[in-house]
Formats: C-alpha cells, sequence, structure tokens
C-alpha cells in the first residue's frame, strides 16, 4: 500500500508542476504605490508588467531582480498614457482578461480532486485484486455491511478457503491403505454425488457432513481429498482456526462467504480441518458473546439452512472430538462420525508398500518386518520411516535402499539419529550395557514377552544412551493382567541391574520409571486389575486421541490408597526383576561385556548367548 500510496504523491507533484509553473513556484510578492510603479518606469527598471483587465491591477518584475521577487500595484482607470511609458520603457506587457474558466478553479480541480480520483482508482484496483487471490471472479466492490472500508479491508469477509477444481484434486481411495473401514464408510458418500437421482428416488437423503476422528497423521485430510477425487467433484478446503479474526464478525461473515460459493459449485465438498478451533463446547451458564461463539452460531445456522439436495457434503477432521459443541454433532449437521484410527499391522504394511513404490529398493525387502517393529505408528509416521530409509541411501552413497536402510530409519524415527558427539566415559558406557542387558534378560525370561530383536548403547538424539527394542511376531489387542505384570519387571530389569551390580542407581532408568507407574496406574483406575478396588473405574482419559492423560474421578483417600497399590505394584515388580538378575548374573557379565565392546548386538546374537552353555558358569541351584 505505500507503493502506491507514493506513486501517487510523485503523479500529484508532476501534475502542479508541468500544468502550472507558476502557481507550483513560492513567488514574493510586494505591494508598492501606483508612484513607485510610475516613477520605476521612467527610469526603465521595469522588465516585465502582467496587467488584469477587470479589477485595475499590474503585477512587474524588474530588470536585474531575483526571479521569484514581484512588484503588485492599481493601476489608475483614466491613466490613458500608461501603455505609451511601458513601452517607452522597453518593458514587455501581458494583459490578462479573466473568464469563468478561471485557472485557479482549475488548478484545485487538478491538486486536490484528481489525487483522490486516483487513490479511489487504486483502492478499487486492490480490492479486485485480492478478491481474485480469495477465489471471487466477481468484478463488483464489495462494500457489504461495512462501507467502504469493509470493501477496502482486503476481503475480510472471504473465506480464504483453497478451492481445488475436481480435475486438479489428484487423490483417489486408491492413494489411501491402512484406512479401509473409513473408505468403506465414505464410498456411499460418493455413490450418492455421483449418482444422487438413486436416493432421492426411494427418499433417502445425503448425510449433511461426517466428521473424522483420530490420532494425527492417520489421513484424515487425505480421505477427505480422495472423496472429492473419486466424485470429481470442486474442493473446499479451509482450516478452522482461519474463522477466527482479530476483527468481530469476520468470522461469521467468512462462514457466510464458504457456503456461498460452495452453493454456486454444488456438487461439491467442503474440508475444515482442525475444526475443534472453532467448534469447541460453548460454556455453560455464561452469557459469553465472543468472536469464535459467533463464528460456531454461524456454522451451526448454514449446515441446518442448506440445501442438501444440491450435493454440498461438509466433511470435518479433528482429534478431539470431546471438545466439540454438542450441536455440532447431532444428526442434521455432522450425521456420520467416522473413526480414522492408527493402522493395524496389515495395515501397515499396506502404507509401507504404498510408499514404497516411489523408492528404489535393492531386493530383499521384507517390509512385514518393518510394519511388525512399528506398532502405534500412524501413516505420517510410515512415510517418514521409507523417507528416512531412502535417505539414509543417499548420505551413503547408494541409488537404491536396502532392508537395512528402513530398519535404521525405524530406530530414527523412534529414538532419533545416532548422535556422534556425545562421547560416554569406560565407567558410563559399562553402566549402560548393563542396564539394557538387564532389560533383556528379564524379558527374555518372560514366557509371553515380546522377544528382543535389537540391544544398542549408541547414544541417540532424543536423549536416549541405549535403548532394549522388543517386537511381537503378532499384533495383541488384549493384554492380560500377568503380561501386565511382565512388562513391569521388564521396566525394572534395567535399574535392578545397576543396583546388583555397582550397588547404586542412575539417572539412566527415569524414563523406565515413568513408563512403570503409568501402566501400573492405568491397571488400577482403568483396567480394574486391582485386588482392592476391583472393577471400579477410578479415573477418564482426556484426549484420547492425543496424549490420553488420566484424571483421578475419585475421593482425595482413594487416591492416595490408589497411589500406595501403584508403589507396592512397582515394588514388587522391581524385586522380581532382581531376582531374574541373580540368577542369571553369569549371563548378565558375558553379556554386557559383549555388547560393551560391540556396542551394537541383534536379537539372535542376544539369545543365543543366552543359550549357550558356558563351561565357566557355575552350575544353578536345585530346588
Amino acid at each position: 500500500m505505500i507503493l502506491y500510496v507514493l506513486i501517487a504523491l510523485v503523479v500529484y507533484l508532476v501534475l502542479n508542476t508541468l500544468l502550472f509553473p507558476n502557481m507550483a513556484q513560492q513567488v514574493q510578492i510586494n505591494d508598492v504605490s501606483y508612484s513607485q510603479f510610475i516613477d520605476d518606469l521612467e527610469e526603465k527598471k521595469v522588465e516585465s508588467v502582467q496587467y488584469t483587465d477587470g479589477d485595475y491591477s499590474a503585477l512587474y518584475t524588474l530588470k536585474g531582480g531575483e526571479d521569484n521577487v514581484a512588484y503588485q500595484c492599481t493601476v489608475m482607470p483614466n491613466d490613458s498614457g500608461l501603455t505609451d511609458r511601458i513601452v517607452d520603457a522597453g518593458a514587455t506587457l501581458e494583459v490578462i482578461i479573466p473568464n469563468n474558466d478561471s485557472s485557479i478553479w482549475t488548478y484545485y480541480l487538478m491538486t486536490l480532486v484528481l489525487p483522490l480520483l486516483i487513490f479511489a482508482f487504486i483502492g478499487w484496483w486492490l480490492n479486485r485484486r485480492m478478491k481474485k487471490a480469495m477465489g471471487d471472479d466477481g468484478p463488483s466492490m464489495n462494500f457489504g455491511s461495512g462501507g467502504f472500508g469493509g470493501g477496502m479491508g482486503g476481503g475480510l469477509g472471504k473465506s480464504g478457503a483453497r478451492i481445488v477444481a475436481s480435475k486438479d484434486v489428484g487423490v483417489t481411495f486408491k492413494d489411501v491403505a491402512g484406512q479401509e473401514e473409513a473408505k468403506e464408510s465414505l464410498k456411499e458418500v460418493v455413490d450418492f454425488l455421483e449418482n444422487p437421482k438413486r436416493y432421492e428416488d426411494i427418499g433417502a437423503r445425503l448425510p449433511r457432513g461426517a466428521l473424522l476422528v483420530g490420532p494425527p497423521g492417520t489421513g484424515k485430510t487425505l480421505l477427505a481429498k480422495a472423496v472429492a477425487g473419486e466424485a470429481g467433484v470442486p474442493f473446499f478446503s479451509i482450516s478452522g482456526s482461519e474463522f477466527v479474526e482479530m476483527f468481530v464478525g469476520r468470522g461469521a461473515a467468512k462462514v457466510r462467504d464458504l457456503f456461498k460459493q460452495a452453493n454456486e459449485k454444488a456438487p461439491c465438498i467442503v474440508f475444515i480441518d482442525e475444526i475443534d478451533a472453532v467448534g469447541k463446547r460453548r460454556d455453560q451458564g455464561l452469557s459469553t458473546n465472543d468472536e469464535r461463539e459467533q463464528t460456531l452460531n454461524q456454522l451451526l445456522t448454514e449446515m441446518d439452512g442448506f440445501d442438501n439436495h444440491k450435493g454440498i457434503v461438509v466433511l470435518a477432521a479433528t482429534n478431539r472430538p470431546d471438545s466439540l459443541d454438542p450441536a455440532l454433532l447431532r444428526p442434521g449437521r455432522f450425521d456420520r462420525r467416522i473413526p480414522v484410527e492408527l493402522p493395524d499391522l496389515a495395515g501397515r504394511k499396506s502404507i509401507l508398500e504404498l510408499h514404497a513404490k516411489d523408492v528404489k529398493v535393492q531386493p530383499p525387502i521384507d517390509l512385514s518386518a518393518i510394519a511388525r517393529a512399528t506398532p502405534g505408528a500412524s501413516g505420517a509416521d510410515l512415510a517418514n520411516i521409507i523417507n528416512e530409509g531412502a535417505l539414509r541411501a543417499v548420505r551413503q552413497g547408494r541409488n537404491r535402499a536396502t532392508q537395512e536402510d528402513f530398519e535404521e530409519s525405524v530406530e530414527v524415527v523412534i529414538a532419533g539419529q545416532q548422535r556422534k558427539s556425545t562421547v560416554l566415559s569406560d565407567h558410563e558406557k559399562q553402566v549402560v550395557s548393563y542396564h539394557e542387558i538387564g532389560h533383556a534378560i528379564v524379558a527374555a525370561n518372560m514366557k509371553e514377552g515380546a522377544p528382543v530383536t535389537k540391544i544398542t548403547i549408541v547414544p541417540r538424539t532424543s536423549g536416549a544412551l541405549g535403548y532394549t527394542m522388543q517386537v511381537e511376531e503378532d499384533e495383541k489387542f488384549l493384554t492380560t493382567r500377568q503380561e501386565a505384570l511382565d512388562k513391569l519387571a521388564v521396566y525394572c530389569g534395567g535399574r535392578a541391574a545397576e543396583e546388583l551390580i555397582f550397588g547404586e542407581m542412575t539417572t539412566g532408568a527415569a524414563n523406565d520409571i515413568e513408563q512403570a507407574t503409568k501402566l501400573a496406574r492405568n491397571m488400577i483406575t482403568r483396567f480394574g486389575m486391582s485386588e482392592e478396588f476391583g472393577m471400579m473405574a477410578l479415573g477418564t482419559v482426556q484426549n484420547a486421541y492425543l496424549n490420553q492423560d488420566t484424571s483421578l474421578t475419585c475421593a482425595p483417600g482413594t487416591a492416595e490408597r490408589v497411589d500406595e497399590d501403584v508403589r507396592k505394584l512397582i515394588e514388587e515388580a522391581h524385586t522380581r526383576a532382581m531376582q531374574i538378575l541373580k540368577e542369571n548374573k553369569f549371563k548378565l557379565h558375558e553379556l554386557a561385556r559383549y555388547l560393551y565392546k560391540k556396542e551394537t548386538i541383534t536379537g539372535d546374537e542376544f539369545m543365543t548367548l543366552l543359550k549357550r552353555e558356558n563351561p565357566l558358569m557355575p552350575p544353578k541351584p536345585t530346588a
């Protein structure tokens, strides 16, 4: 805007200088008497005289005088010899006969009115450009209820939605893997958009909206695009936070404009990402009237009011469905709630295969092993694993990615890159070795535990100085109480090894303690695995798709007893881990020294050494 203001100022100065040079210059005019004027003429000092007929005024300059100094006097009306005196003095005479088209009016017109017209034109042009940038092809100015300020405000009432034409969506259900149930739920919406007559004949109506809920990175936005791509209709995409404005009423205006555009482009898909930013539950009992609530009210009205026979489907995505307003979730607005959960084993494998198609690989590649090693990974995590594997191959100067690249990328995504700048002292390296072998030995002694696949003491950028990786052979959806107790013992194995060998504690077990405490608390408050409380829910999960925080819903006295039960569970698990390590103390020393030298060993190496008979090993005591 500053650039255009400067351009208008330059135009003003140029016009002022070129069209009215005399008026543009600052001329000093001195009033003199008529007799002084006659004396100057007789002395032949006058260079030029400008006589204005009608008001009997003369403006003259002197020879050799300054250019910006002039003298003015009133001429006697009955002086008939004035012209002869001027000619005799050798001065030039200019007679001005004033008329209705006075130059002073033209001057004011050009210097005052014209700049205002220029500014108005620049404002109109800017407004039109911003309209086109926001997808409005209409040539008219958007004054609206805001008057001139609304039109010149840069399209504050425009939705700002990104509109993708049907031919440019470029995503179909073939590009979505691992979400078969969600795709099945959305295929009916696609069929309705393609063949609305079939449903209208039987009297069925299209769902006004579908809410996609699930953890971050599971492909909610991709699914919405795939619906538009399959149906071949335009796709409107906007984030919930874009509705919230600093100007009151602008968010509601954006909602109105979004649905107005959708009505013009129907049939179409309107996708609102992170709808919880604008659709949060309204406060009860408080007469709030903030901008977000106005925007939500407008969204509720628009979803109730548009004609869904035209084929407008509103898709929204959120990972906090519990925070949404109930009025937004009722039938008639968001009729369907479609879970987009973390993929299972088969889903992870299909996602890996989908992304691996674009990467040059060196056979053999076993993506099933990668899928088994990544339980709980989202589609975005799996895509990142494939990309990290390809990047690793490039870093090592190869033009094809190998199985080792992808296995290493799993560790990069989970624990971070290898931190080569961190150099452990000899004692610290020994402590980390015994710590990780302690985990592994306890895990290997659990009947139903997942097998150990890798042990390393190479520091990672996540802060871990080492880790022990366990991978389930088959995916499990249920955990028994005994399996939970086994996990607690494995968590305690590292600290128990440190105490058994070095007789001291370190800060290396911080993450183990955190995980063990969380598991033990869930066993008591959520899973009903406590002997004292039995099948009694003592806590609720908040943000199930994000951090899964658990808040206690019990009396303070009960909370103290819960803490005591948690402590007992962890103490029993620690005692159990210590007993297992005492029984396998010789193997603990042997494997820790082996890990100390090699820094990284596979699960097969670990199990071979653990089961191998060593002639120096003392016999186990018999019961």
